[in-house]
C-alpha cells in the first residue's frame, strides 16, 4: 500500500516536500517513482528512483528544482520540490515496482503499484 502526503497550496517560489510511505512489502526491494496530473492534462513522469543504487531520473521540466530520495528504513520516499511555479500545480501520484527497467522508467503503465495522490497547488 502506497500513502502519499504532504501537498498543499504554496506561492509561486514556494518549496514544499511530498512524501510517500509505503507498507506491506520489503521497500527496499521497489524502484519508487513521481507523477502528476494537471487539470485537464495527462498523467506526466516527474522523477524517479531506482531501487539499486538509488540512482536518481528527473523530467526535463523539473530538473534542478526537484529531488527524489528515499529512506528505506523509513519505508518512504519523498519528492522535494523548491522554486515552486504556477504549472507545476498537480496532483502528484507516488509509484513502485519490483522489477521496471530503467527505458521504462517514465512510461506511467509500467510501473505496477500507485497511491492516491496528494493535491499541490501553486500560486503566482
Amino acid at each position: 500500500q502506497l500513502q502519499a502526503s504532504g501537498g498543499g497550496s504554496v506561492q509561486a517560489g514556494d518549496s514544499l516536500r511530498v512524501s510517500c510511505a509505503v507498507s506491506g512489502a520489503t521497500f527496499s526491494a521497489y524502484s519508487m517513482g513521481w507523477f502528476r496530473q494537471a487539470p485537464g492534462n495527462e498523467r506526466e513522469f516527474v522523477a524517479a528512483i531506482r531501487r539499486n543504487g538509488g540512482s536518481t531520473h528527473y523530467a526535463d521540466s523539473v530538473k534542478g528544482r526537484f529531488t527524489i530520495s528515499r529512506d528505506n528504513a523509513k519505508s518512504t520516499v519523498y519528492l522535494q520540490m523548491n522554486s515552486l511555479k504556477p504549472e507545476d500545480t498537480a496532483v502528484y501520484y507516488c509509484a513502485a515496482d519490483r522489477a521496471i527497467i530503467l527505458s521504462d522508467i517514465r512510461r506511467g503503465d509500467a510501473w505496477d503499484n500507485w497511491g492516491q495522490g496528494t493535491l499541490v497547488t501553486v500560486s503566482s
